[in-house]
């Protein structure tokens, strides 16, 4: 019976057949979980998705303390335990024999270490890098990705919710921060997507500035950044507050980022370069004099990890299609005073419309 596990290594078969490419490695993390269902990390261990598309043979190779997760999780029937005290290229070798020609990689995920590793165990072949076509494969979102992602969004909008509940003048970045990842444990999450961003003060000025003892007080910017994985995916969602009080000057940057915001929204659908999107977000900001506070892209793809394609940046000619799920966060920061960024996730769907799956509130809160 089919998965979509299975489905999803068929289309990348048929690449590697067109293009002549003997045996691919799959090595990172990510991708094999998107190809076998298989979720871990392996940290310095090797493990790899084998597929031999000479013998219409695939394998995974897993750290031996892995072997029976991956077999419970996968649906690759053939799973090769590696131990700790073995040569892993030995062990591959040994399990496939000889490559006559071709091995295809992820040039991002595989290390010069790695490369020289597999030289010296198959020193006659070619490698090439297959990454671009993962790239493109993975970047489209099924419907079921799509559900998979918004049960992540679920779980960080309400630990947003609750979380600001829990805020006190007084309390330090780095304790609210301890409160907001207590959370998304406590509301089913698997842990945080990426290391959870608090800033306040004029430390809101710092696009991915860590949280510290920085202590809240009355009339500062409170700037947060974060997500959580569900389930193998990730959300990332960004809101800007106020403590206590707002300045006029405040209220008026936050204006413009929230304009902003809703015209980098709006202008997404599919058939239009992405760079579209950047542009519409950041002509808002630069019409307020603001342009050099606007240093960074306006998005990125989200999916699996929480960085992935596409880059949503102002030279990106690349078209917008159907299945893209990406953020839209554009911000103004300056520098010593404080910043406001606030980002949304956005889906293209099957008719080629925008739908934003965030939902948390986007109108100034003074807390």
């Amino acid at each position: 019976m089919s998965t979509i596990y299975s489905v999803r290594r068929k289309h990348l078969k048929n690449y590697l057949t067109e293009q002549q490419v003997d045996v691919v490695m799959i090595t990172d993390p990510a991708n094999v979980f998107y190809y076998t269902g298989f979720n871990s990390d392996p940290h310095e261990r090797f493990m790899s998705l084998l597929i031999d598309t000479k013998n219409d043979e695939s394998y995974l190779f897993v750290p031996a303390l892995d072997k029976e997760a991956a077999a419970q999780a996968s649906d690759i029937e053939i799973t090769i335990p590696i131990w700790d005290d073995q040569i892993p290229f030995e062990v591959v070798k040994n399990t496939i024999g000889s490559i006559s020609q071709t091995v295809g990689i992820e040039g991002k995920a595989f290390s010069y270490f790695r490369y020289n590793s597999l030289l010296e165990v198959y020193p006659h072949i070619e490698v090439v890098d297959v990454q671009p076509f993962i790239n493109t494969q993975r970047k489209k979102k099924s419907k079921e990705e799509v559900v998979q992602l918004k049960k992540a969004i679920e779980i960080i909008e309400k630990v947003l919710e609750e979380g600001i509940k829990k805020i006190e003048i007084g309390m330090n970045e780095a304790e609210l921060t301890a409160e907001l990842e207590f959370l998304m444990r406590k509301f089913g999450a698997d842990g945080p997507s990426f290391s959870t961003i608090v800033l306040t003060g004029e430390k809101a000025a710092l696009p991915h500035g860590s949280p510290g003892e920085r202590k809240l007080q009355k009339g500062d910017y409170l700037l947060i950044d974060f997500g959580v994985i569900k389930d193998g995916y990730c959300s990332d969602i960004t809101r800007t507050f106020i403590i206590g009080e707002a300045s006029e000057r405040q209220k008026e940057i936050y204006d413009i980022v929230l304009q902003s915001n809703e015209a980098g929204i709006n202008a997404v659908r599919a058939g239009v370069p992405l760079k579209t999107f950047d542009i519409a977000a950041r002509n808002v900001i630069k019409e307020h004099g603001y342009g050099a506070y606007f240093n960074n892209r306006v998005g990125h793809g989200l999916g699996i990890e929480v960085h992935e394609e596409p880059s949503i940046h102002h030279n990106n000619e690349e078209l917008a299609e159907r299945g893209l799920v990406f953020t839209i966060e554009p911000g103004i920061y300056m520098p010593e005073d404080g910043g406001v960024r606030i980002e949304d996730i956005v889906y293209i769907n099957e008719e080629g419309n925008v739908e934003v799956l965030t939902s948390f509130p986007k109108q100034l809160q003074i807390l």
